[in-house]
């Protein structure tokens, strides 16, 4: 009966331990990146941030037609879309005037590139991530 006992606590100790860690990635703080664009450039050529989850909001600084945003880690090729980070890219296209955010995109430590293939902007653009 104590062998029961003991199991059934420690089956509900898991359980609890795991809830909780599950809540805390969830509520975990989502910080904001906000980049601007104008005709043909990026303003912000490198940005360095903390790991952590990051929304971007792309704001569109009379380019004069719709502009966008993707992301991929340094070193792997920017005109494949599978090495995009897709949870990156803006949920619709910034039109001029406008702002536009990514979803939620978690970042880990090391660089990535920044471009947009509609401004077009270089992709030399980088963010560093400590």
């Amino acid at each position: 009966m104590k062998k029961v006992i003991a199991i059934l606590v420690m089956a509900v100790g898991v359980v609890f331990s795991t809830s909780a860690q599950d809540r805390m990635m969830k509520d975990a703080p989502v910080k904001t990146l906000a980049l601007e664009q104008t005709a043909g450039e990026f303003t912000q050529k490198q940005i360095t941030v903390s790991e952590g989850t990051y929304v971007f909001d792309i704001t569109n600084n009379g380019v004069g037609h719709d502009v966008g945003f993707v992301l991929v880690k340094k070193g792997q090729d920017v005109s494949k879309a599978e090495n995009h980070i897709q949870t990156a890219y803006v949920t619709k296209p910034v039109k001029t005037g406008t702002s536009q955010t990514s979803k939620p995109t978690k970042l880990e430590k090391g660089e990535y590139v920044y471009f947009c293939p509609l401004n077009p902007t270089s992709t030399d653009n980088t963010l560093v991530v400590k």
